[in-house]
Protein backbone atom coordinates (compact mmCIF):
# COMPACT_ATOMS: atom_id res chain seq x y z
CA UNK A 1 0.00 0.00 0.00
CA UNK A 2 1.53 3.43 -1.30
CA UNK A 3 1.47 6.45 0.84
CA UNK A 4 -1.31 7.78 -0.86
CA UNK A 5 -3.53 4.99 -0.73
CA UNK A 6 -2.72 4.85 3.06
CA UNK A 7 -3.76 8.65 3.83
CA UNK A 8 -7.10 8.38 1.57
CA UNK A 9 -7.92 5.24 3.19
CA UNK A 10 -7.57 7.24 6.95
CA UNK A 11 -9.78 10.28 5.49
CA UNK A 12 -12.64 7.89 4.77
CA UNK A 13 -12.83 6.04 7.75
CA UNK A 14 -11.93 9.34 9.59
CA UNK A 15 -15.47 10.72 7.93
CA UNK A 16 -17.26 7.39 8.01
CA UNK A 17 -16.59 7.54 11.66
CA UNK A 18 -16.67 11.37 12.48
CA UNK A 19 -20.50 11.06 10.71
CA UNK A 20 -21.09 8.20 13.21
CA UNK A 21 -19.65 10.17 16.35
CA UNK A 22 -21.02 13.22 15.22
CA UNK A 23 -25.19 12.70 16.62
CA UNK A 24 -24.08 10.74 19.88
CA UNK A 25 -25.08 12.82 22.94
CA UNK A 26 -26.34 15.95 20.94
CA UNK A 27 -28.56 17.96 22.56
CA UNK A 28 -30.35 20.58 20.50
CA UNK A 29 -31.31 24.06 22.18
CA UNK A 30 -34.66 22.96 22.36
CA UNK A 31 -33.93 20.41 24.22
CA UNK A 32 -31.90 22.14 26.54
CA UNK A 33 -34.87 24.95 26.45
CA UNK A 34 -33.11 28.22 25.78
CA UNK A 35 -33.10 29.04 21.90
CA UNK A 36 -31.10 31.58 20.79
CA UNK A 37 -32.52 34.50 18.35
CA UNK A 38 -31.94 33.76 15.31
CA UNK A 39 -30.97 30.15 15.39
CA UNK A 40 -33.02 27.13 14.73
CA UNK A 41 -34.22 25.09 17.32
CA UNK A 42 -32.77 22.42 16.88
CA UNK A 43 -29.26 23.66 16.21
CA UNK A 44 -26.67 22.20 19.03
CA UNK A 45 -26.60 24.06 22.49
CA UNK A 46 -23.25 23.41 22.84
CA UNK A 47 -20.44 23.30 20.48
CA UNK A 48 -18.24 19.48 21.18
CA UNK A 49 -17.16 19.13 17.77
CA UNK A 50 -13.41 19.67 18.50
CA UNK A 51 -14.06 17.14 21.58
CA UNK A 52 -15.79 14.73 18.48
CA UNK A 53 -12.91 15.45 16.05
CA UNK A 54 -10.68 14.16 18.94
CA UNK A 55 -12.66 10.84 19.37
CA UNK A 56 -12.86 10.44 15.88
CA UNK A 57 -9.53 10.57 15.38
CA UNK A 58 -8.59 7.94 18.04
CA UNK A 59 -11.22 5.67 16.60
CA UNK A 60 -10.33 5.93 13.46
CA UNK A 61 -6.32 5.48 13.92
CA UNK A 62 -7.59 2.09 15.93
CA UNK A 63 -9.74 1.16 12.76
CA UNK A 64 -7.28 2.78 10.24
CA UNK A 65 -4.42 0.49 11.87
CA UNK A 66 -6.44 -2.80 11.83
CA UNK A 67 -7.43 -2.45 8.04
CA UNK A 68 -4.38 -1.16 7.15
CA UNK A 69 -2.63 -4.28 8.72
CA UNK A 70 -5.18 -6.73 6.92
CA UNK A 71 -4.84 -5.46 3.73
CA UNK A 72 -0.78 -5.40 3.85
CA UNK A 73 -0.68 -8.50 5.20
CA UNK A 74 -2.78 -10.08 2.21
CA UNK A 75 -5.10 -12.02 4.30
CA UNK A 76 -7.13 -10.09 2.04
CA UNK A 77 -6.99 -9.36 -1.81
CA UNK A 78 -9.04 -7.96 -4.56
CA UNK A 79 -9.53 -11.92 -5.71
CA UNK A 80 -11.52 -12.78 -2.52
CA UNK A 81 -14.36 -10.06 -3.74
CA UNK A 82 -13.88 -11.56 -7.37
CA UNK A 83 -17.26 -13.21 -7.30
CA UNK A 84 -18.26 -13.43 -10.75
CA UNK A 85 -14.76 -15.39 -11.29
CA UNK A 86 -13.90 -12.11 -13.87
CA UNK A 87 -10.28 -12.11 -12.94
CA UNK A 88 -9.36 -15.75 -13.99
CA UNK A 89 -6.96 -18.00 -11.80
CA UNK A 90 -3.99 -15.75 -13.19
CA UNK A 91 -4.83 -12.28 -11.69
CA UNK A 92 -5.23 -10.74 -15.07
CA UNK A 93 -8.40 -8.92 -15.65
CA UNK A 94 -11.26 -10.89 -17.47
CA UNK A 95 -9.57 -14.32 -17.12
CA UNK A 96 -6.59 -12.56 -19.44
CA UNK A 97 -3.30 -13.58 -17.99
CA UNK A 98 -0.95 -11.42 -16.41
CA UNK A 99 1.38 -9.44 -18.33
CA UNK A 100 4.72 -10.75 -19.34
CA UNK A 101 3.12 -14.54 -18.81
CA UNK A 102 2.18 -16.96 -20.74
Amino acid sequence: MSITSAAVLFAVIWFLTFFVVLPIRFQSQAEAGEVVPGTPASAPSTEMVGRKAKITTLIALGLWCVIAGVIVSGWITVQDFDWFRRMGPGGGWYGAPPAGGN
